[in-house]
């Protein structure tokens, strides 16, 4: 068996492993062991390209392996889970940005190669020999999608970056023509990559691939720019799927088959997972990327009737105390509080005392997929005790008190009532129907997308303002004391 068949099959061992490792991904009870056999096929698959294909000098690799492991455990100790949406939206540009470097840095190593030949070209053309210079015009297709999916995943993730860690406005940035100018660069950008697949060498060709990293660098602000806070969750799933693209376009760009079937797996799931928490929000994919949904502070636009109105976690507590049925309904303000360990505790009293409890999540809760779910983890709620909102809402009316807990959009009653609402038409958890609902907010201010959440006006719905850890806390030294 000769060595490329070896390299070969440890190939095709790392991509199975990679499926069983998404696939294991699924559930939260295997999803730790998926984690770590995906990373023995990446392993695998880093390890044999390593003795494949000799393309820096070892010193090179160690020091990056060093200064990377570094850089992870620094994060990984001092990233707060609060952070954590941020945090994987710079983990999606950095795979961006290593697929348009991998694209720039194989077409420098061909013009290099082919400027060496250049001399040789006329000799050989005199004795009817022809010689190849630059890329093919396949490769040359696939290295600009491998610049333009990864520059736009870059710059789109830093500045998705930006917005979830409020450093920048989380609401969408509109100007006049904005759409036309996004077309513009667009079409400049297949212009280019056309431009460059049919003259793959020269100056022209090194022209075009500069300027495929300008405009896709800049398309990738301009694309989020106008995309919302709420909309974040749907963000960062798409621009996962696209660091999934890009790395296999520049598997494609190297020949490396691994490398494309990692990429693969990362974008259709990422896809698929997009397509899903779009379908949860009733809305298109399109509808998030351009409508500015969120730029100005709306407020449910239908008749609302009633008022805001208080309780204290003393008077909350005789409530729950009475209670047999209690949901969790949790938002980014769990996140916020880092509350997910108070709520645990709190759900544990509540369930000595004979009550049953659990935690509804929407697709959409929080900034990114699976927020609540990674928090509550965290926490080590049991998995079970965790139930979609479409299995959770038919006995919503059977629920003696629901416990929201900084959630806004994905409870609001206008998403099913109010027609001329933005958010109509999309599935909510049907907190309002519960007997009792507490809702746990710091303030009296809209939420992240910008919308009055009509919920808080029920009368059945009870305020408790304050930190939701604190809030939850005191509930917590109620049942404790009591």
């Amino acid at each position: 068996m000769d060595t490329q068949m070896l390299i070969n099959l440890a190939y095709i061992a790392a991509s199975v492993i990679f499926i069983f490792g998404i696939k294991m991904l699924g559930s939260a009870t295997t999803a730790r062991k998926g984690n770590r056999l995906s990373a023995l096929g990446m392993l695998i698959a880093v390890v044999v390209t390593l003795f494949d294909h000799h393309i820096v000098s070892f010193q090179l690799i160690i020091i990056g392996l060093i200064v990377g492991s570094i850089i992870g455990l620094i994060a990984a100790k001092i990233v707060k889970m609060t952070s954590m949406p941020e945090l994987v939206a710079l983990f999606n540009g950095f795979g961006g940005l290593a697929s348009l470097l991998v694209g720039w840095a194989e077409y420098q190593r061909v013009a290099a190669a082919s400027a060496s030949v250049e001399s040789l070209t006329d000799a050989a053309n005199s004795v009817g020999m022809d010689i190849a210079v630059g890329m093919s015009s396949f490769t040359a297709a696939v290295t600009a999608l491998a610049i333009l999916i990864g520059g736009i995943t870059f710059t789109g993730s830093v500045y998705a970056w930006g917005k979830l860690s409020g450093k920048l406005s989380g609401r969408p940035t509109l100007f006049n023509g904005q759409k036309a100018v996004n077309a513009a660069i667009a079409a400049l950008i297949i212009v280019c990559g056309v431009v460059f697949a049919l003259h793959t060498s020269g100056g022209l060709a090194t022209t075009m691939v500069l300027l495929l990293i300008v405009l896709s660098l800049v398309l990738g602000i301009l694309a989020v720019m106008p995309i919302g806070g709420g909309d974040m969750p749907v963000v960062i799933s798409l621009l996962n799927s696209f660091s999934g693209l890009a790395a296999s376009a520049a598997g494609f760009v190297i020949a490396n088959n691994v490398l494309i079937v990692a990429g693969c797996l990362v974008g259709a799931s990422g896809l698929i997972l997009t397509v899903i928490m779009c379908k949860a929000m009733n809305r298109t994919l399109s509808n998030v990327l351009f409508s500015g949904f969120g730029a100005t502070v709306q407020a449910a636009s239908g008749k609302t009737e009633g008022e805001l109105k208080p309780i204290s976690a003393e008077d909350a507590y005789y409530v729950l105390e009475a209670a047999r049925s209690v949901v969790f309904i949790p938002g980014y303000g769990m996140a916020v509080a880092q509350a997910q360990h108070a709520v645990k505790e709190l759900g544990e009293l509540l369930e000595n005392n004979g009550a049953e409890v659990r935690y509804a999540i929407h697709p959409v809760a929080g900034r990114m997929p699976g927020h609540m779910n990674v928090l509550l983890a965290e926490a080590d709620v049991p998995y079970e005790q965790l139930v979609e909102m479409d299995d959770v809402n038919p006995t919503m009316g059977m629920v003696d008190v629901a416990i929201v807990i900084g959630a806004n959009d994905v409870v609001n009653p206008a998403a099913a009532e109010d027609t001329s609402s933005p958010i109509y038409g999309m599935p909510i958890i049907n907190a309002h129907e519960a007997r009792t609902v507490f809702c746990l907010k710091r303030g009296k201010g809209a939420g992240f997308s910008g919308l009055e959440n009509v919920l808080f006006l029920r009368p059945n719905a009870r305020m408790l303002y304050g930190d939701a850890k604190a809030s939850i806390t005191s509930l917590v030294t109620q049942f404790k004391e009591s």
